[in-house]
Order: C-alpha cells, then sequence, then structure tokens
C-alpha cells in the first residue's frame, strides 16, 4: 500500500511539473484544476497498474502533453528531443525532398503548393491534395514536421506519396499513387514578364530569403521595359519569412505606414511593423491578386498594401494562416512550440481563420476587393503553366505561350488600364457574393422532404446499374 501511495504521488508530481514547464500560469488556476488533475491522476495511475500490457510512465504523461498542446490550435506542438533537435537543425538545407510547401489543415497534411519545377510539380500534385500515406505508411494523426520528414532523404531516392483530392461535387477521393524521385531543391521565387498596355506581370512563389533581392531585380528590369503598372501574383504562394513581407511591402509604402502588428494575451506579444524609408515605387498601381492558396507573408504583405489603399486585391479569400509561434526550450531535450500571438492588419483585421470552427468559414484572411470564384480545374490549369516558364538553373529561360484562361488576371488587367472602374469590379463583385449566398441559405433551409426525395432518387439511380450487373 505504501509503494502504491508512493507511485501516485510521484505520477502527481511529474503531472504537476510538465504542466508547470509548459504553462507557468497554471498553478495559479490550481484550485479550479484540481479536480481535473486528480482525475487525470487516477486514470494513469489505473492504466499502469491494470493494462493489458506493461506502460512506460513517461511515454503516457508525454502522451498526455502532446494531447494538451494539440488542444489549442493546428500550429502549437510538444517537440520530443528528436523532433526539436531536427527543428533547430531544420535550416541545414541539404536535403532532399520533393518540392512542397505542407500544412495541416483540418486534420490532414495537406498541400499548399508543389513548387514549380520539382518533382511533385512535374508529377501532377496540386494545391488542396491531402496526403494520406507515405511509402504506405499511414500519416493520419501524424504531427506535420514528423510527415515532412518521412517525405524527405537523399537526392535520387524514390517516394511513393498517396494522396485524395477534391472532385467537383467537393468530396475527396483517392488519387493514383506518385512515384517521386527525391531532388534538391532550390528553387527559382520570381518569374516575370511583360503584359499588352506596358503592365508588368511579377509571380513570387514565395518569401524566401532572396525573394526581396529576386523582386527588385524583377522590377527593375520591367520599369526599363516601360511598366506603368504592376500585377503582383500571390496566388499559390504560401508564405515564408516574415521579413521579405515587410521588405517587400516597404517598397511601395511611404515612410511611417503601418504594415502588420502582432496582439497576443501579454502587453509584450503587442508588436508593430511599420515602414522606415521611402518607396521605391511610391505612385505604381497596383493589382495584387490571392486565392486560398496564399498564406501566412502574403497574406501580411496583402492586407499591408489593401489597407493602406496602395494595390487593389483579386480573386479569392486567402488561407487565413498568421500566427505568431515561439519556440521554448524543455527540461531533458524537449521543445514547445507555442501560439503567443495573431497578427493583424493595419485596419485591425485578424488574418488567423479558426479552421476547427465551420461556422467562421467565412471569417479571417483577406478578402479581395474584388472576389471572383474560379473552379478549382481551370485554377490548375493557370498554375501548371508554370512548370515549363520557371526559369532553371543552368538552363536557358524557355519561351511558352500562356494558352489557360486565367479570368483573375484578366480582370485585374481591365481595371489597371481602365477598361473598367474599380468602383464598377467592386459593385459586380458584390452583387455576385450576394446571389452565392442567397443560393446557399436556400440549399439550407431546403424541407427535409425535399432533401430525403433527392437522396431516394440518387440511391435508386446508383442501384439500378448494379441491378441490372
Amino acid at each position: 500500500m505504501k509503494s502504491k501511495k508512493l507511485s501516485r504521488y510521484a505520477i502527481l508530481a511529474a503531472v504537476l511539473f510538465f504542466l508547470g514547464t509548459l504553462f507557468p500560469y497554471a498553478y495559479a488556476a490550481a484550485d479550479n484544476s484540481l479536480k481535473q488533475l486528480r482525475t487525470f491522476v487516477d486514470v494513469l495511475e489505473f492504466v499502469k497498474e491494470n493494462y493489458v500490457e506493461n506502460t512506460d510512465t513517461d511515454q503516457l504523461i508525454t502522451g498526455a502533453i502532446k494531447g494538451v498542446v494539440n488542444e489549442l490550435d493546428d500550429f502549437s506542438q510538444y517537440l520530443d528531443p528528436t523532433d526539436y533537435k531536427n527543428l533547430k537543425n531544420d535550416t541545414r538545407g541539404d536535403f532532399g525532398g520533393v518540392g512542397m510547401r505542407l500544412q495541416m489543415v483540418d486534420g490532414f497534411v495537406t498541400v499548399m503548393s508543389p513548387m514549380p519545377g520539382t518533382p511533385a510539380f512535374k508529377a501532377g500534385m496540386m494545391p488542396g491534395d491531402r496526403v494520406l500515406f507515405v511509402d504506405d505508411k499511414d500519416i493520419s494523426g501524424m504531427p506535420l514536421e514528423d510527415a515532412v520528414e518521412l517525405m524527405r532523404g537523399s537526392a535520387g531516392s524514390k517516394v511513393k506519396i498517396t494522396v485524395s483530392r477534391k472532385d467537383e461535387k467537393g468530396e475527396y477521393t483517392v488519387t493514383k499513387d506518385f512515384n517521386l524521385k527525391r531532388e534538391k531543391i532550390v528553387p527559382e521565387v520570381v518569374y516575370y514578364r511583360m503584359l499588352p498596355d506596358q503592365v508588368g506581370y511579377l509571380y513570387l512563389v514565395d518569401f524566401s530569403g532572396h525573394s526581396t533581392e529576386a523582386v527588385k531585380k524583377a522590377l527593375a528590369d520591367l520599369q526599363r521595359q516601360g511598366m506603368k503598372s504592376l500585377v503582383l501574383d500571390l496566388r499559390f504562394n504560401p508564405g515564408g519569412l516574415l521579413t521579405g513581407a515587410v521588405d517587400i511591402a516597404k517598397l511601395f509604402l511611404q515612410p511611417d505606414e503601418m504594415l502588420v502588428y502582432t496582439k497576443g494575451r501579454k502587453p509584450e506579444y503587442y508588436q508593430e511593423f511599420k515602414t522606415s524609408s521611402k518607396p521605391d515605387y511610391p505612385d505604381l498601381p497596383i493589382a495584387l491578386l490571392v486565392n486560398q492558396g496564399s498564406a501566412s507573408a502574403s497574406e501580411i504583405v496583402s492586407g499591408a498594401l489593401q489597407d493602406n489603399g496602395r494595390a487593389f486585391v483579386v480573386g479569392q479569400r486567402t488561407f487565413g494562416k498568421a500566427s505568431v509561434q515561439q519556440v521554448l526550450p524543455l527540461s531533458g531535450g524537449a521543445g514547445l512550440r507555442l501560439t503567443i500571438a495573431k497578427y493583424y492588419t493595419p485596419s485591425g483585421r485578424l488574418i488567423q481563420r479558426d479552421y476547427r470552427d465551420k461556422t467562421k468559414a467565412d471569417e479571417g484572411g483577406i478578402l479581395p476587393d474584388v472576389e471572383l470564384i474560379v473552379p478549382a480545374a481551370d485554377e490548375a490549369k493557370v498554375f501548371m503553366q508554370y512548370n515549363d516558364i520557371v526559369y532553371t538553373p543552368g538552363k536557358a529561360t524557355p519561351h511558352v505561350e500562356f494558352t489557360a484562361k486565367d479570368p483573375v488576371l484578366d480582370k485585374a488587367v481591365e481595371i489597371l488600364t481602365g477598361k473598367i472602374s474599380l468602383e464598377d469590379a467592386k459593385a459586380q463583385s458584390k452583387k455576385e457574393a450576394e446571389k452565392r449566398k442567397a443560393e446557399k441559405e436556400k440549399s439550407a433551409t431546403k424541407p427535409a422532404s425535399d432533401k430525403k426525395e433527392a437522396a431516394a432518387s440518387s440511391d435508386q439511380s446508383e442501384a439500378s446499374p448494379k441491378a441490372e450487373k
């Protein structure tokens, strides 16, 4: 009996220690949480004493800690010693990969954007694909970093990736397996060209360490060619470095203008980012293109230029990923990545979207001034063109004819060249949005009997061919 009590106290001490390490303020709420902690200790002790197989107390506590952190949001994470070590070494840049920007969405490892010219892009993987298996290993419930590590490997090695893709009905179905050969990923981040009517076009792949330099060179070249206005395309751009976003936004904004600010529970997490020097292009008319694949740094730039009146935004509501994570070392070599603040646009709009609350699907992200809903298949055709046009080091810059219809780009150019006014485009966009909303509400309030009849009709039509077989 004595040893059992000692075991119980040891477990309680361990739990309090770990919770105290993760959340120093937990002790302040000890009175309210004591009952729940006691229940947790009871469960842990009962499992340890009665589970059909032997258990490891440290592993059980680690699992509990992961559960606590995972309950917070999709970006906070408890890092065991191995994961924490890998995170610290993640800047090494000498790994082989398949070339995908990934994010955890609705509990699935989701492709934000395959990088043009990479194995994933060439194989036909698309933004929005959900990765289900890596080399036949089920990654459901696996932390994002662990899934990414499975896809990495030495250049030249192969990996099989199984994904599901949304069909025309909005349902996910498993596609063919993608058998990819890993490469060292060193993608170009900028592609630009001159459009008719002296409209410069610049496509930015992501915000990496040399994005600002590449953008500056591209803009300078376009200016030499007589650029009078600019289309800055951030579609499928998953973000990257905050410094890159700030530096690129500074190219267009006047001194002392707000770019973005962060706010958390603690006052010290409030931080403002403002311009500090004269812009290189203070008066250049700008259209900014975004879609559901635009995230993080892309949203910061979009929000800054939109709120300061320096650009109008065309496309679809952005992804809504703009939170600040702090990585803290813990005892035993472990670490904690914890969301401590969120990003807000200059006018105070919260960029971060609440993915877990489906009723807030129309909140967060950057809502374009001119919203255009483009079918996923058509958007994919536009995106896939970049596989042929993005410059590859060591190869000549290719000449490519753009054949895919791009209504978002076309609309932006129409506004920039005065073929349609921004006010008229906004009014048309608002009218179409109201129409979509009305159709959605009508569908949601459809009588249950009508829905049952439709479902029965669908079942019969599906069952008949089977009966004939």
